[in-house]
């Protein structure tokens, strides 16, 4: 959920420093004869599972979108330097608009600190996000090497809000010491689940909607989150370290005591809701994170770089939740990340360096599925 949330919350510096940014247009779809086929730029020829995409934003670092109840909306994270923020805020705009890169839609968080991982909450009136700001109104710096080695902040001063639509902050979900962030709802609309430091380690909590029954899920070393609820609410698929040797042990708590983690070795696991059968989906090695359960409740969706010699690029990847009938998803060059399906299944929002002009935008793209 990072990100970069996150990225953002991305695992590749090359997002780190933005080019000028050219002036783009909306490519549209033309549909064939053949009508199982799509003649669409934006598609590559592999990628069999989108009928059709679109570009939805233009400039800056977007990600993390997510759908409100009812697919009408999405609520997304976005550093877009015209639309006049220093870092990650979260915008709101409607599922089948398309953005300018220079006219905002509306911010739905404060405009202070850094926030992170936005989600509806079931009414579709109201979103739950991650929030610095009570640390301090500016941007938080943001550390991106440690010894040559990518790392992710977690900044102790995120804390979790529930705020409407028009932007104001209605009540404060969590009040712990440390780092409370990455929530994501239930399908069912019943429970949250979100990643805190307050055990000492980087571990996955549930609550209630309304923040109350807080139950810890995970207890290993290492760092546990960007944690989705399947459809039917009873499992949790997440991202995670698991540091092995007395050396990788050290390393990681030495780093998480200044308030850092080395996101370039993460596996998938997958889990009850409750924190049981918990067992490890992915033995790929590199990063693998970002995921998001298909529709059917039976395959997961997720980023990696596992076939990459260099770091890069990222593409979206699907696998049984039993580990079986691994394939690709998508083929592009550099970054495709954060992989979300509507809740009617018919769509999938992710982000993308492609068609960024040669720039380092990341932007939200929305495919029409098809499995």
């Amino acid at each position: 959920m990072k990100k970069l949330a996150l990225i953002l919350v991305v695992l590749m510096s090359f997002l780190s420093c933005k080019k000028e940014t050219t002036k783009k247009t909306e490519t549209t779809k033309t549909i064939q004869i053949d009508s199982t086929k799509v003649e669409n730029p934006l598609i590559y020829p592999e990628e069999k599972n989108f009928k059709s995409l679109r570009q939805v934003t233009f400039g800056g670092d977007n990600a993390e979108a997510y759908w409100s109840f009812d697919d009408k909306q999405l609520v997304f994270q976005s550093n877009n330097a015209k639309w006049g923020v220093g870092c990650d805020q979260m915008f709101l705009m409607n599922a089948d608009e398309t953005l300018s890169d220079s006219i905002a839609p509306p911010m739905v968080s404060t405009g202070m600190g850094r926030t992170t991982c936005s989600y509806f909450l079931p009414d579709n009136k109201h979103i739950i996000y991650a929030s610095t700001h009570l640390g301090g109104e500016k941007c938080p710096e943001v550390p991106t090497k440690e010894n040559g080695k990518y790392i992710w902040p977690i900044y102790d001063t995120y804390d979790i809000f529930v705020a409407d639509l028009q932007g104001n902050i209605v009540k404060q979900l969590t009040d712990e010491p440390g780092y409370d962030a990455e929530p994501t709802v239930s399908p069912k609309g019943d429970k949250i689940v979100f990643t805190s430091t307050r055990s000492g380690d980087i571990e996955l909590y549930t609550m209630n909607i309304d923040g109350t029954d807080v139950k810890q899920i995970t207890n290993e070393l290492g760092y546990d989150g960007g944690a989705f609820f399947s459809p039917d609410g009873t499992k949790l698929i997440f991202r995670s370290s698991r540091p092995k040797t007395e050396k990788e042990k050290t390393e990681y708590k030495e780093l998480l005591a200044r308030g850092l983690v080395e996101p370039s070795d993460m596996e998938l696991f997958i889990c009850n809701a409750d924190g049981s059968d918990l067992r490890q989906l992915t033995f790929l090695g590199n990063a693998n994170w970002s995921p998001f359960f298909h529709p059917s409740g039976e395959k997961v969706l997720f980023s990696s770089n596992f076939e990459s010699e260099i770091g890069f690029p990222f593409n979206l990847y699907m696998i049984d939740i039993d580990g079986k009938n691994l394939r690709r998803v998508t083929h592009g060059k550099t970054f495709e990340a954060f992989p979300v399906f509507s809740n009617d299944g018919k769509y999938l929002v992710f982000s993308s360096n492609r068609n960024n002009g040669g720039t380092r935008d990341t932007n939200l793209f929305i495919a029409e599925w098809q499995d």
